[in-house]
């Protein structure tokens, strides 16, 4: 059966590898709408290769000219629309039963809800969305009996290894992590790490802001909360795990003692594959070699060092506000330290700072997340203003 494809992101490295497999599959998968952002010559590549239904940009004047190229194309019968608005509209469309919620940061949430809402069948990438909004968006989706299936490899893979027993039977949930590229330099060096260092991961090659969150160990924090918001599982029962070889991608435990390992090739078209035909698997050319499997290394996170991954803790068990505000001081504070404004060490500070002063509290619906957010983000600008007043050198004087 044709599956009826919404890309939300679809510029981005998870739309294109969604794209790679519907092109590798085009009897199965029917791309309906796109959202794609700000980058004009992608989607216009993307609107004349694919001929959606629907596409997004960001603003009205990128709209403007996206409409005027495909009309010079004959392609004026795609319609083009922008903003929140338009991407709702992409998320929603009548002829979409499939959405891949892609787009980075809080920008997706109201579409990703509003998909939910709409009772479409959700491909989940986006962390933030559970992140910031896990709770409205998982009650939606059970209320609605819609399924909610991770793109996220570590997410994908424990989907994976839990059709191998009930929710009952799981007593715990390993998420690995490679550790970095700071997994073994000393905390004392963490304030001379320079941006050029902590970009360059030792594993995956992802975006900038990703990649500073594996640095910190941040992105396995969020990650641990989308565990347990997508699997309904408390903090307790959701373990990080340092593997530096990335081979595994997670386990889980069997009450009576059994642990459900997944490992495949590291790319990300298997586990969107995975999503987009689930509950069946069908064939592909993605092999790994299973004699490559030299060795496996595990060991705990040093949560001293890495102190990100125990505010996502905290947060995550306080809930509500908390973990919106995680999400937003980390990504006001990534920025800053991209820009040079704050130190490595300091990117955790300032996340804290912002935790101490949010409250904790279920919030009712998305204007009340984006609300938190937007209240998160200015007090982690604060956050880093003052730290660069502090770090200014002092004037000396000679006597």
């Amino acid at each position: 059966m044709m599956k009826r494809i919404a890309i939300l992101g679809s510029t981005g490295s998870i739309g294109r590898s969604t794209l790679s497999v519907a092109e590798s599959y085009p009897d199965r998968f029917q791309i309906v709408t796109l959202a794609a952002g700000s980058n004009l010559d992608a989607a216009f590549e993307q609107a004349r290769r694919w001929t959606p239904r629907v596409i997004s940009v960001a603003a009205d004047k990128d709209a403007e000219a996206l409409r005027a190229r495909l009309k010079k194309e004959g392609l004026s019968q795609i319609e083009v629309v922008h903003g929140a608005a338009g991407t709702v509209r992409v998320a929603t469309h009548a002829e979409v039963d499939f959405v891949v919620s892609a787009i980075v940061g809080v920008a997706g949430l109201e579409a990703t809800y509003e998909a939910v809402r709409a009772g479409k069948t959700l491909g989940l990438a986006n962390k933030e969305c559970l992140v910031a909004a896990g709770e409205l968006i998982t009650a939606e989706a059970r209320k609605r009996g819609v399924a909610l299936l991770p793109i996220d490899s570590e997410h994908n893979a424990v989907h994976q290894c839990m059709r191998g027993g009930r929710m009952e039977e799981v007593e715990r949930v390993w998420l690995t992590a490679s550790g970095g590229p700071f997994r073994n330099t000393p905390a004392s060096e963490f304030a001379s790490i320079t941006v050029e260092q902590a970009l360059n991961h030792p594993t995956w090659k992802m975006g900038k802001r990703i990649t500073i969150d594996s640095a910190t160990l941040m992105n396995k924090g969020f990650e641990v909360i989308e565990a347990c918001r997508l699997f309904h599982m408390p903090p307790a029962k959701v373990e990080v795990i340092v593997h530096p070889q990335s081979t595994i991608h997670s386990m889980v435990e069997f009450v009576d003692g059994s642990i459900l390992a997944q490992f495949s090739v590291t790319d990300m078209r298997l586990p969107i594959l995975y999503a987009l035909t689930y509950p069946d698997r069908i064939e592909s050319d993605m092999r790994f070699s299973v004699s490559d499997l030299r060795h496996l290394d595990f060991a705990p996170p040093d949560l001293k060092k890495f102190p990100c991954l125990r505010l996502a803790y905290e947060a995550v068990e306080a809930s509500g506000a908390k973990t919106v505000a995680l999400n937003a001081a980390d990504e006001v504070a990534v920025a800053s330290f991209l820009e040079g404004e704050i130190r490595f060490d300091q990117i955790p500070r300032v996340i804290e700072d912002v935790l101490a002063e949010t409250n904790s509290g279920a919030l009712e619906s998305i204007q009340a997340v984006l609300a938190a957010d937007a209240e998160a983000r200015r007090l982690a600008r604060e956050r880093v203003a003052a730290s660069r007043k502090m770090e200014r050198p002092r004037a000396t004087s000679f006597v």
